[in-house]
């Protein structure tokens, strides 16, 4: 233990640290507390999931959000309009998303996400007031241009923890975001239109009768504003050694304009690592078959069953998507962390991957089912498949924080975030358009209605998982 102790004080009296730089307090307390920082990972939690949930909290009331719009001439159409509403956050996300991973290289991890949470209280509530599906779609856009928290979460999780907890942090804030993925559609699905679900509590006239989405984003809302003050406990990881004085009597403009040019060529540098490039194009792939499932599974399971959907409500989604939700959460606490130590992230990506193209083969069948049996099944599919696009997800968001150093890791998590929202807005899109010409195609003898819809989700995953192999994804050095 002494022996120990006094290792400890050399690597801080050979580490080079300045007085009033935020990055190397942080530094040096990972190096006189070994445990894990369970405050910091709380609440970069919380400002990550609640910043997400806007993405898919309108899923399940999407289909009847257009409808009331008037602006499908065809029910069968319903699809295509919603899908552009799906897909312009992404749009915006994808424009925007590199840009605030260099600011927040530059100027910190901090500031740029509680600019980014608090975007989330405004956009979202103008969006649930939306009167015609232009409003929508405008606010949409602004949500996903100002939803540039990817870069900075996935850098600040890594830097507060010490090396041996990264696989658990940069866990921590994947769940966050596939946990925000579910709980979204529960939101939108208990909360849209309550003057025709709960009549006893809103009545038809209120604010809440007269704009029957506005709940769920009001409430969503609510929430970014507590994160948004949760945001100010946050610590600032960045180093910021520019114009402070060094504890020692310092480092000579030559050596500084030196490392002013290799930070330089290193952020150029990034688009020639191909291990972080592949494995960002390869998780880009599977971003683009979560999307398109999400916005899928919640058309499908309200549309009517003469188009082979379920004919569920709004609640029911809602309700389905809760369970997938715990179980979700459960997984992620107690089995994921053990599963990862044994098999690694990769090849547990892989397995999920796998068992997804079983899973979703499977679909078309159950909806033939009724009663109780149908929502057993159906309940039971939900949690796994979160399960496994929660795992899959995971292990490609810790091989690419493998690759880069502090320095780089804002603005490759923001090409990350660019180059998946560009997947991501073909999912929507996509999705509702290949369900729109599905529901036309009920009767055709090859691929009918709904088959074609799984059968293209699944050749989605069948790429991606092909791409996860060599010689296309290349492995980091420290992940052998």
């Amino acid at each position: 233990m002494a022996e120990h102790d006094s290792n400890r004080e050399g690597l801080l009296w050979k580490t080079k640290y300045y007085e009033n730089c935020p990055g190397c307090r942080i530094d040096i307390r990972k190096e006189t507390n070994l445990g894990i920082p369970y405050k910091d990972l709380f609440l970069v939690w919380v400002v990550a999931f609640t910043t997400f949930l806007p993405v898919s909290s309108l899923f399940p009331y999407l289909y009847f959000l257009v409808r009331d719009f008037n602006i499908a001439n065809r029910q069968e159409d319903i699809g295509y309009y919603a899908g552009c509403i799906g897909c312009v956050y992404m749009i915006g996300r994808a424009l925007t998303s590199v840009l605030w991973g260099i600011l927040a290289d530059r100027y910190g991890r901090k500031p740029i996400i509680i600019l980014c949470s608090s975007s989330v209280i405004i956009f979202n509530a103008l969006f649930g007031l939306s009167r015609n599906f232009l409003m929508a779609v405008s606010m949409r856009f602004l949500l996903g241009c100002f939803s540039g928290i990817f870069g900075p979460v996935q850098a600040y999780a890594v830097e507060v923890c010490r090396e041996e907890y990264r696989t658990l942090a940069l866990s921590v804030t994947s769940s966050a975001w596939a946990i925000g993925l579910i709980v979204g559609p529960v939101v939108g699905g208990f909360l849209a239109q309550p003057a025709e679900i709960y009549p006893n509590l809103f009545t038809k006239d209120s604010v809440f009768g007269r704009f029957p989405y506005f709940l769920p984003s009001l409430s969503i809302s609510v929430c970014a504003t507590a994160a948004t003050v949760a945001c100010f406990w946050l610590l600032e990881t960045l180093h910021k050694h520019k114009g402070i004085e060094s504890c020692e009597a310092g480092m000579s403009e030559k050596i500084q304009k030196n490392q002013e040019i290799g930070l330089s060529n290193s952020k150029e540098s990034l688009f020639r690592n191909w291990p972080l490039i592949s494995s960002i194009v390869v998780m880009c792939v599977f971003s683009l078959h979560n999307m398109a499932y999400d916005e899928i599974f919640s058309l499908w399971a309200v549309s009517p069953r003469k188009f082979g959907g379920l004919s569920y409500t709004t609640k029911d989604v809602g309700l389905i998507l809760s369970v997938a939700g715990i179980g979700l959460f459960s997984f992620q606490l107690v089995l994921y962390p053990k599963l990862e130590r044994i098999l690694g992230p990769l090849k547990l990506a892989r397995i999920a991957a796998a068992s997804s193209i079983v899973l979703l083969s499977s679909y078309p069948f159950i909806a033939k089912l009724s009663g109780i049996s149908l929502y057993l099944l159906i309940n039971t599919a939900s949690l796994l498949k979160s399960v496994f696009a929660m795992t899959t997800f995971t292990g490609f968001v810790i091989l690419q924080n493998n690759t880069v150093s502090q320095h780089q890791r804002g603005a490759a998590n923001g090409i990350t975030s660019t180059l998946s929202s560009i997947f991501q807005a073909f999912g929507p899109s996509g999705g509702g358009a290949l369900f729109s010409t599905a529901q036309k195609r009920i009767n055709a003898s090859f691929l009918p209605g709904t088959d074609l819809v799984f059968f293209a989700l699944n050749l989605i995953l069948v790429i991606g998982l092909a791409m996860s192999f060599k010689p296309f994804l290349a492995l980091p050095q420290r992940c052998g």
